[in-house]
C-alpha cells in the first residue's frame, strides 16, 4: 500500500529537511568533541564563525537506535515483520544478544558476515563473487532482503570476498550552530576527606584519588539547526520494486522524527528542543507526515513488501549463533625489547 506521500517525491531527487533547535534550558551547550581537535569550530568564507554540534557519524548512529525497542536489539513492536539479523553470542560471550540493527558495521558486523548461516545466502542472493563484475541492483536487493536499515544507512562488506561491495547512506544528518561564542567554567573532583590523594585502596597504583581541578568549554550560539538528507536518486538507482523504494523513504521519515521527538538529549550538557517545525527545504512544497502517521503507514507497507516474491526475509528475524573466544595477547611481546637487547 503506497504511501500517501510519496508521489509527491517522484520528480525530486532528494528530499532535504532541516529544523530549528535551542537548549531545554539557558543559552549554553556543550558540542561533540573529537580526539586532537576537541570542539569542531569553522568558519565559513563570509565570516560567520560555527560550530559542528553533531557529527553525520553520530547521528547516523541515533536514527539507527531510533526504531530499537528500549536499549535492547531487537526492532519496536510497530516495525515488527522489518527484517534484521539477530545474533546470539555463544563461547567466551555466552548469554550476549546483537544484531545488524545495533552493530557499527551492520550486516558487515564480524559476528555476522563468519557465520555461514549468513554469508552463505547472502553471496548466492547478490550474485557477489570475488573478481566478478558486481551486478549492484542484485546486491541491493540481497542487503534489503536481510536489512532494509542497513542499505539505508549504508554498509561496507570489507570481510566478504575481495571487500568490493559498498552501499553509501542513503539518509544523512548533522546539527551545526552559527554566530557562536565560548563560554568556558571549570570545577574540580573532590576527595572529602584527603584531597592530598596518598589513601588508597590496596592494589591501586593510578593517581586517581586527589582533588583535580578541571576546565570545562560550551558554547552559545545565535542558532542551531538540525539538517537531513534523504538521498532519492541513490535510493531509486538501486532497481528494487517500487514498494522497497516507498518503505525506505517512509522508514527514514519515521527515524527523523523519532530522533527529533526523543533523542534531543545528546549529552549531559546538550540537551536540546525543538524551536521550530521541521520543514522540507528541497521539494519546498512537501508537506512532511507526523510521526503518528508513519506510524500506521510502515506495518502496512511492510505487509505488503512481504507479498513481493522474495522481496523480504521469511521470517524476517534471521536467528544466528555465533561463537565467540576471547583474544589471548602476548604480553611479552607487546612490551617489545628491553635495555640492550
Amino acid at each position: 500500500m503506497p504511501a500517501d506521500f510519496y508521489p509527491a517525491l517522484k520528480n525530486a531527487s532528494r528530499l532535504l529537511l532541516e529544523v530549528g533547535l535551542k537548549p531545554a534550558q539557558g543559552q549554553r551547550f556543550q558540542p561533540t568533541g573529537f580526539a586532537d581537535l576537541g570542539a569542531a569550530q569553522y568558519t565559513t568564507p563570509e565570516g560567520t564563525k560555527m560550530l559542528l554540534v553533531e557529527s553525520a557519524q553520530s547521528v547516523a548512529n541515533r536514527l539507527e537506535r531510533a526504531i530499537v525497542n528500549g536499549d535492547g536489539v531487537d526492532v519496536r513492536p510497530e516495525l515488527m515483520g522489518l527484517p534484521y539479523v539477530r545474533v546470539q553470542l555463544t563461547g567466551h560471550g555466552e548469554g550476549v544478544a546483537t544484531s545488524s540493527l545495533v552493530e557499527a558495521h551492520r550486516l558487515n558486523s564480524p559476528f555476522i558476515v563468519t557465520n555461514e548461516a549468513f554469508s552463505k545466502p547472502f553471496l548466492e542472493k547478490s550474485g557477489y563473487r570475488k573478481g566478478q563484475v558486481i551486478s549492484w541492483s542484485k546486491a541491493a536487493a540481497a542487503v534489503f532482503h536481510f536489512d532494509p536499515c542497513a542499505l539505508l544507512h549504508g554498509v561496507f562488506f570489507a570481510n566478504i570476498e575481495d571487500g568490493r561491495l559498498r552501499f553509501p547512506r542513503a539518509v544523512t544528518g548533522f546539527i551545526e550552530a552559527s554566530e557562536v561564542a565560548e563560554a568556558p567554567s571549570g570545577g574540580v573532583k573532590n576527595n572529602h576527606f584527603d584531597p592530598s590523594g596518598e589513601i588508597r585502596a590496596e592494589g591501586e597504583s593510578r593517581d586517581v584519588y586527589s582533588n583535580v581541578p578541571y576546565s570545562r568549554l560550551e558554547f552559545t550560539a545565535r542558532d542551531i539547526r538540525a539538517y537531513f538528507n534523504i538521498d532519492l536518486a541513490l535510493i531509486r538507482g538501486y532497481g528494487l520494486p517500487a514498494i522497497a523504494d516507498q518503505l525506505l523513504v517512509t522508514l527514514a521519515l519515521y527515524k527523523i522524527r523519532r530522533f527529533l521527538e526523543e533523542g534531543l538529549r545528546l549529552r549531559t550538557a546538550c540537551d536540546l528542543v525543538i524551536r521550530e517545525e521541521l520543514t522540507a527545504t528541497a521539494p519546498a512544497s512537501f508537506t512532511l507526515p507526523t510521526t503518528a502517521a508513519l506510524a500506521e503507514a510502515l506495518p502496512a507497507m511492510i505487509a505488503a513488501g512481504a507479498k513481493e516474491k522474495d522481496l523480504l526475509a521469511s521470517p524476517p528475524v534471521l536467528e544466528l549463533k555465533t561463537k565467540t573466544v576471547k583474544k589471548v595477547v602476548d604480553k611479552k611481546a607487546s612490551e617489545g625489547p628491553k635495555g640492550d637487547e
